[in-house]
């Protein structure tokens, strides 16, 4: 049997447990960023049925042309769920603004849970540090996750890279220039925002769904774009 992961009461946010024998197939898709055009071929090739469901790993919102589209198309259908991202966390604490929202949109977007969980399959956007209980983790922490270097982004050791335990996370927020995938930890965000692809990983067959982005909206430095790879963990951790 498996446990329910555990957050502390600290969070002010939403966390969401879901039956996945309700559901024929899963689907979890990396950030979208305001890209409807990538999210709607995404759909289309997924071709869902009202019995499957689909989790985005948060960040549907800033940087591409039409955020508001990609959350009426989220909120209008009830297999389609979203975890909070940090781009999500800037309009809720009004760090950020796009104008095209209406207060029914920020109320959704501030409705968001920090995690969605089912059977031993957890989805958040930045990621676990499985130096430390879950329980411990802050709203921060969950959100931003990357390197376990103490105040480093982008310095190795990443935490998807090292992770050994479960439950399985499935995470976006770092751009990655291929998915990463292991037993413990999906990495899914592959930048459809800067031109990659739009990746969405099935969860009933271990099959990754990618579709091409019709254009570039944001250009990104190499240099913040990781590749992937499995590492040996570092001692202590």
């Amino acid at each position: 049997m498996t446990t329910q992961p555990t957050f502390a009461p600290t969070l002010d946010a939403p966390t969401r447990r879901i039956d996945s024998s309700a559901w024929d197939d899963i689907y979890v898709v990396g950030d979208v960023h305001g890209c409807r055009g990538s999210l709607e071929r995404l759909l289309d090739e997924l071709d869902l049925t009202d019995d499957d469901l689909v989790v985005f790993v948060g960040d549907l919102v800033r940087k591409g042309p039409d955020s508001k589209g990609v959350l009426d198309i989220v909120r209008e259908r009830p297999n389609l769920l979203s975890v909070r991202g940090n781009n999500e966390q800037k309009l809720i604490d009004g760090r950020k603004t796009i104008d095209a929202l209406t207060d029914e949109d920020y109320d959704y977007v501030e409705s968001l849970p920090v995690a969605i969980s089912w059977d031993d399959a957890l989805v958040v956007h930045g990621g676990i540090n499985h130096r430390k209980p879950v329980v411990e983790h802050t709203l921060t922490e969950l959100l931003n996750n990357r390197s376990l270097v103490p105040g480093g982004s982008y310095d190795r050791p990443y935490w998807f890279e090292t992770r050994r335990e479960s439950p399985r996370v499935f995470f976006g927020h770092t751009v990655l220039a291929e998915p990463f995938v292991t037993d413990h930890a999906v990495g899914l965000d592959t930048g459809c925002v800067y031109g990659g692809q739009l990746t969405a990983y099935d969860y009933r067959d271990d099959e990754l769904v990618t579709v091409e982005p019709p254009e570039t909206y944001v250009s990104r430095s190499a240099d913040s774009i990781v590749e992937p790879r499995l590492a040996e963990p570092a001692e202590g951790q």
